[in-house]
């Protein structure tokens, strides 16, 4: 483990280092600001198992559904520009995709995951999620799965390409290329969607998961038997990128603005800081403001999940599903708090309370929905070293959405 800590984050360190020494990590790291002060920089393990590589400051890696957050602040830019309105529906700037029945389908319908489009219906062939044009042609022949905005459903590959191909028709610039001249090279990150060749080197690849016990949830259960329900589709009609795909040259060249996001700890959690920095960042720097008091959330029963999510303009709330499904499907932050997990664990949030920023990556994936026992231990060491203890998601509204088995 190398990095620096500041004292009254050493229990963070603590368990940075169990997760190696008690809880599976291969090579991981961690990045936490308060007020934009770091407070917590951390690197260890090894990057790439097979050579022994060590993970160094600068390793990089994808860091699946955590891109979607950046695909978020791309469209929050044109929102706070008015090239776009969260009201307008989608069709504005793509006609096209308003064939069969998503003509009433708005921006604010794919930020919060109550489009209806979470998985394409017809099988989806080797290599695609890698073929831009392909994907969002598939994605506009697509009918809904139930009446746009009438429920939520997590859209996990669909997200990307649609918002994608919105800015794409707005700005004239792929999404991976509008992040990188409007936030991530203004800003100095880490981050790319669409990785650079010359970037390579630093990349560690994705390893084989952690061992653990499989608990049967809804969400397994209906995609092992419910055939051509929303979690089957989930499971066996998104491609074969995140096992094919994900550690070749080519899969990291594309853009799949919902997963190949490449970056680390220090990348996710300084986009976060720059969030809550205001004026630094020009036009986001009302987008916390926004999230707090005038975009709606998305709350209840998740369509393809089949567990409780909490989504605000393109971005995870705190979710606590522990007590029904375990910790690995919950993500306790604050309640102001948004951010996004990744698949396998990792994580970057912001705490507007506290002037917090957090980013957590790795290469060895784990079990769960959202934080497996790595990441969690991790979160709940940082809001104790702030004195904090996360208080419970509110509620769920009444009454909760059942999941149609179209």
């Amino acid at each position: 483990m190398s990095g620096v800590v500041d004292p009254a984050f050493a229990a963070v360190a603590e368990e940075f280092d169990r997760n190696f020494t008690a809880r599976g990590e291969a090579g991981a790291s961690l990045h936490v600001l308060v007020d934009g002060r770091p407070v917590v920089d951390l690197w260890g393990g090894v990057a790439d198992p097979e050579t022994g590589r060590p993970w160094e400051q600068d390793t990089v890696g994808v860091v699946f559904s955590c891109t979607k957050a950046a695909v978020a602040l791309c469209v929050h830019l044109l929102l706070a520009s008015c090239e776009i309105r969260e009201d307008m529906p989608v069709t504005q700037v793509w006609p096209q995709f308003g064939a069969n029945g998503k003509g009433d389908i708005t921006i604010g319908m794919l930020l919060n995951h109550s489009a209806g489009i979470p998985v394409l219906s017809e099988p989806l062939g080797s290599g695609m999620l890698e073929d831009w044009e392909y994907m969002v042609g598939r994605i506009a022949d697509q009918a809904p799965f139930w009446r746009p905005g009438e429920r939520h459903g997590y859209h996990p590959v669909t997200f990307g390409f649609v918002l994608g191909e919105v800015v794409r028709r707005v700005t004239g610039s792929s999404i991976g290329g509008f992040f990188a001249s409007e936030i991530a090279g203004p800003q100095g990150l880490d981050f790319w969607i669409g990785l650079p060749p010359e970037i390579e080197p630093r990349v560690a690849p994705i390893v084989k998961g952690i061992a653990g016990e499989v608990t049967t949830t809804p969400f397994i259960d209906a995609a092992l038997h419910q055939r051509g329900s929303i979690p089957n589709l989930f499971v066996f009609n998104s491609g074969d990128w995140s096992r094919v795909g994900v550690n070749t040259r080519a899969g990291r060249a594309a853009e799949i603005p919902a997963a190949n996001g490449v970056t680390n700890g220090r990348g996710l959690a300084q986009m976060y800081a720059n969030v809550l920095r205001g004026p630094v960042v020009g036009s986001l720097g009302g987008l916390e403001s926004a999230l707090a008091h005038s975009m709606p959330v998305s709350d209840g029963l998740d369509a393809t999940l089949l567990m409780r999510t909490r989504f605000r303009g393109g971005f995870m709330l705190s979710m606590d599903n522990g007590a029904h499904l375990g910790d690995g499907h919950s993500m306790r932050i604050g309640s102001r708090a948004f951010g996004h997990c990744g698949s396998g664990g990792s994580i970057g949030f912001a705490d507007p309370e506290l002037g917090l920023s957090v980013g957590y990556t790795m290469n060895k994936q784990g079990p769960g929905t959202l934080l497996n026992e790595r990441g969690r231990a991790l979160v709940d060491a940082i809001y104790r070293s702030l004195g904090q203890s996360v208080p419970p998601p509110p509620a769920p509204p009444e009454p909760q959405i059942e999941q149609d088995q179209r």
